[in-house]
């Protein structure tokens, strides 16, 4: 290994790390000879976790009284950089706080960001994989100059597994004053009603697209995911047009997913949502034109209208159950 030290920002979610962060941690202890977290919250009790995917140190931020990771985030990470101990990189989920601590980050330490990274492999270095052109093309980077690099890395690009280490060691790394910049706090959060698994974390994901012809037809797509104890997806055609919220987009500007079975179902293929699904290990597509691009990486295609085939496809769900 070339790669000396890997950070990695471990965002915390109900008592453990997100599963990107997870993901993020297996993959940088194949890389480098030392692995350390940054998380925030309650993260002293999080260093059993950190060290069994990896991380020799865990540096806790603390509690942020109300205010968004952002600030004081970055803000720990600045010190703790400047303080001689600088990795070669710092992996940062993508996420709205991952991205909000990347920039700020930038700023404070005068360094680029390489966002939208589906791949990191050591070559000399630290390189990374990121798709462009809608996906239809992967290009390589690499940081120069002096100063820890920073890498924003898209959600489902690595495998978490668990390595069975010993805890990490928790050391506090308070932000300190942060100013005017963090004056501002959450007062009040809402968080959306959900039944059934993650989209991202979802084994089964059924998608809906245009095809659909109307905002009401999406109850189909809710009712198979929930009868194959799935989630609901959507392309970003019908996110725009106001049907689904923004968090049921898959593809490159929605989430990533890579379930055991996708349904596609009036999903014409556009690159863009092929993206965030073409990691699926079997894909299902259903699609009134035979020509759709999507059935160009189905597994099995249904040339059929989705109003014919998904009643059809509930009805024998339901028998079965």
């Amino acid at each position: 290994m070339t790669l000396s030290t890997l950070w990695v920002l471990a965002e915390p979610s109900s008592g453990s790390f997100t599963t990107t962060s997870l993901e993020l941690l297996t993959h940088a202890r194949s890389l480098a000879t030392n692995v350390v977290a940054i998380t925030w919250g309650d993260g002293g009790s999080l260093g059993a976790l950190a060290g069994e995917y990896g991380a020799t140190t865990l540096y806790d931020v603390g509690d942020l009284k109300g205010a968004l990771p952002g600030v004081p985030v970055a803000a720990a990470i600045q010190a703790l950089s400047e303080s001689g101990d600088a990795p070669d990189a710092l992996l940062i989920p993508t996420s709205y706080d991952g991205r909000d601590v990347a920039g700020r980050l930038s700023a404070r330490l005068d360094r680029p960001v390489l966002t939208n990274v589906i791949g990191l492999s050591d070559e000399g270095g630290l390189v990374t994989e990121h798709q462009v052109f809608g996906g239809s093309m992967a290009v390589k980077a690499k940081f120069t100059g002096p100063g820890p690099g920073i890498v924003v890395v898209r959600a489902k690009s690595f495998v978490a597994e668990s390595a069975g280490g010993p805890a990490a060691a928790v050391v506090a790394a308070p932000a300190g004053d942060t100013g005017a910049t963090g004056s501002a706090v959450v007062a009040n959060s809402h968080v959306e009603e959900r039944t059934g698994p993650k989209l991202e974390e979802a084994t089964v994901v059924v998608s809906g697209g245009r095809g659909l012809g109307e905002a009401s037809a999406y109850t189909m797509i809710e009712e198979v995911a929930k009868l194959l104890n799935g989630a609901a997806g959507a392309s970003r055609a019908i996110v725009d047009a106001g049907w689904v919220p923004y968090s049921h987009q898959v593809g490159q500007t929605g989430k990533t997913v890579k379930p055991l079975v996708y349904i596609a179902c009036g999903i014409s293929g556009a690159t863009q949502h092929m993206v965030g699904m073409k990691g699926s290990k079997n894909i299902v597509a259903i699609n009134k034109d035979a020509d759709a691009p999507i059935f160009q990486i189905a597994d099995l295609g249904i040339v059929g209208d989705v109003h014919k085939v998904l009643p059809a496809l509930i009805d024998a769900l339901k028998a079965r159950s």
